[in-house]
């Protein structure tokens, strides 16, 4: 399984009422080049099904409330929710391992 597209209307469901221990959520757009190199990575993560990991997409041009929300001022951010709190942040592109680590 992928990320899970995440707009507006299922933010609340999928990220802040998570069953998962922890939930990772990038931030991107389509234009960003970064973005664009850290997806697969993200997909490649969503796929390998961590216990406790749910992984998540916002697209900031589609979802601009949310960005502003989280105060997303470059792509792309990474956040690592845990019970409906931000308890990590990243900004810019990452490699798998540093991905990892975020999320322990």
């Amino acid at each position: 399984m992928g990320a899970i597209v995440i707009t507006n209307d299922n933010f609340e469901e999928e990220v802040l009422n998570a069953k998962e221990s922890k939930v990772l959520v990038d931030f991107w757009a389509s234009w960003c080049g970064p973005c664009k190199m850290l997806s697969p990575i993200i997909d490649e993560i969503a796929s390998e099904n961590h216990e406790g990991l749910k992984v998540c997409k916002v697209n900031v041009d589609e979802n601009q409330s949310l960005a502003m929300k989280y105060q997303v001022m470059s792509i792309p951010t990474l956040l690592v929710f845990e019970n409906g709190e931000v308890v990590k942040t990243s900004v810019g592109a990452l490699q798998k391992d540093k991905v990892l680590e975020l999320v322990k």
